[in-house]
């Protein structure tokens, strides 16, 4: 599940003890090269062309990673994990987890692709602080990224199969909180790795977050377009329109808003494309559940 990094409210105590200390990491053994990445067979029909893409001007969008339901009536855009099916007759985006495991996720890690796991100079797995629960991936060298691309490539397969127009991988700043093990280089290789295995899908590829990267995720990765996550709390959302133009969607959380919503709304400053959801995403059968538009 998505969530803002940067917010500080964490759902779990970000006192809890960091695995990574300040010492180097050790390195590790790599078994997947970039030439074992399946490839199309050679008279398999081309996927449609992911630079065909393009978000809407306009209209109501929906983030439903806390689960699937029917979009309201004038929704143009919806967001939904890699395990659904995307919203009918609406453009889907896939919410893939590139930078980090899944919760639930790891043991499909450790057995198929254990390389590309971040791990501390004693051999200790490497969370997130916020979220311990997420392992970090390796993006420091091409082996690791590959073997990172491998495992991934089957939930892009799924995302494709289930009708998503495009992707969104999140996590790009993990390195931001690696206590420098990995580095915005790393993350942008691998992005660029991961873009590719997307459009050989016919899939296009959206940055979430990471806008201290500047056009690197569209210049270099192959980004084409950028949701964000509470542009006007961080005054980020000139930043996201200098790079991706009217190609940005943004989600601002209603636990954290710089003013109430309507003076949100009223200063115009987040992208047409916005959306006020709960902070866990919840569906609408949910108390919790939250969502608004300006």
């Amino acid at each position: 599940m998505t969530r803002s990094r940067r917010s500080g409210q964490w759902m779990l105590a970000a006192s809890l003890p960091l695995l990574l200390s300040s010492c180097a990491l050790a390195p590790v053994p790599l078994s997947t090269t970039p030439e074992q990445l399946p490839s199309p067979a050679p008279d398999a029909p081309a996927p449609p062309a992911a630079a065909s893409f393009g978000l809407p001007s306009a209209g109501a969008i929906d983030y439903q990673l806390g689960g699937a339901s029917e979009p309201l009536p004038g929704t143009v855009v919806v967001v939904r994990d890699a395990s659904e099916q995307a919203a009918e007759g609406i453009l889907s985006i896939c919410y893939v987890n590139g930078f980090q495991t899944q919760p639930g996720e790891l043991d499909g890690w450790l057995e198929n692709a254990p390389e590309a796991l971040l791990r501390d100079e004693a051999g200790t797995l490497v969370t997130d602080p916020g979220w311990p629960d997420e392992v970090l991936l390796d993006t420091r060298t091409a082996g690791t990224r590959a073997a990172i691309v491998l495992h991934l490539t089957p939930t892009l397969q799924q995302c494709a199969e289930h009708g998503f127009a495009a992707v969104e991988f999140d996590n790009l700043d993990t390195y931001a909180r690696s206590h420098d093990a990995l580095n915005a280089d790393g993350a942008i290789a691998l992005a660029t790795d991961l873009v590719a295995a997307a459009a050989e899908l016919g899939l296009a590829a959206g940055q979430k977050n990471a806008l201290e990267l500047g056009a690197r995720g569209r210049d270099e990765a192959g980004f084409t377009f950028a949701i964000t996550e509470e542009c006007d709390l961080w005054s980020e959302c000139d930043l996201a329109r200098e790079v991706y133009g009217d190609q940005v969607m943004n989600v601002e959380y209603t636990d954290d808003l710089r003013g109430s919503w309507s003076e949100v709304c009223a200063r115009g400053e987040v992208p047409a494309l916005t959306v006020l959801r709960d902070r866990m995403l919840a569906p609408p059968s949910s108390p919790d559940h939250e969502l608004a538009h300006c």
